[in-house]
């Protein structure tokens, strides 16, 4: 079976038409790929705690997880965004199951290197036989990005690695969800998408500080994914009307990341 692991985080959310979702249930329906959403929420979880009245802190860009910021986290991503992008599935006359990566151990976590983080994980395994059976129901599958080790311990996980892993597990195809066309490089004052990049490239854009914040984390993820056996990762606009259809018929639009050396860049 194709997969495709799509990728959505909650800062590009708000802002998706909605040929978006019905591109993704186009996908579905096709019967070529089968896709899966694996989303975030960051900026939910930061109003939420806001709200709530819940201090946090950051460490190196990475948000400290106590088991009292664990409960909003688990209520932003698990309950609000996790149903709202069912929802939206549903309104585009698509099948849409949404699931916690704590569901039936869907997701075993283990803690992230650094301690300062708190209950922020990394995934070890992932239960793909779960994934298989709500796939074969004809559901698309909406996945939150929470583990939990066999004590019973939650852990937040990165969206990106998240995504990442699922794709490796199931040796899927992973499309990242962007609010810009892709990986951008300038050429006598213009600026142009990368189409195509490998991962010399890439280490040097980031050197050059060419790709920064956020973008970091995405192209991190997929030198990984792509390491790990994922055979092609992906950075899409979402915001683009018909943008994810397109590239998944084959368009060049977007970026899509190789580990290959020599790449056409442009």
């Amino acid at each position: 079976m194709n997969y495709v692991v799509i990728k959505c985080g909650g800062s590009v959310f708000n802002e998706l038409p909605e040929s978006f979702y019905k591109d993704i249930i186009t996908i579905h329906k096709s019967g070529k790929w089968k896709p899966i959403i694996v989303h975030g929420g960051g900026p939910l979880i930061s109003s939420l705690l806001e709200n709530m009245g819940v201090k946090t802190s950051f460490v190196n860009g990475l948000r400290v997880t106590t088991n009292e910021v664990l409960d909003v986290v688990e209520m932003a991503l698990s309950g609000l965004m996790n149903k709202q992008i069912v929802r939206h599935l549903t309104k585009a006359n698509g099948n849409a199951y949404g699931i916690s990566g704590v569901d039936g151990g869907l997701i075993q976590a283990i803690p992230a290197v650094s301690s300062e983080l708190g209950f922020v994980g990394e995934v070890d395994t992932v239960e793909t036989s779960i994934i298989e059976q709500i796939v074969n129901q004809g559901f698309i599958p909406v996945i939150s990005p929470l583990g939990m080790n066999k004590d019973g311990q939650r852990y937040n996980i990165n969206a990106d690695m998240a995504a990442a892993s699922i794709a490796q597990a199931l040796s899927a195809k992973l499309c990242f969800i962007s609010d810009i066309p892709g990986i951008y490089t300038e050429q006598n004052g213009e600026k142009l998408v990368l189409h195509h990049v490998g991962k010399d490239r890439i280490e040097q854009l980031i050197e050059d500080k060419v790709i920064y914040g956020g973008m970091i984390p995405k192209v991190q993820s997929a030198l990984k994914a792509l390491g790990d056996g994922v055979p092609e990762v992906s950075i899409v606009n979402g915001l683009e009307e018909n943008g994810l259809l397109q590239f998944m018929n084959g368009k060049n639009i977007g970026t899509r990341i190789s580990l290959e050396k020599e790449m056409p860049y442009v």
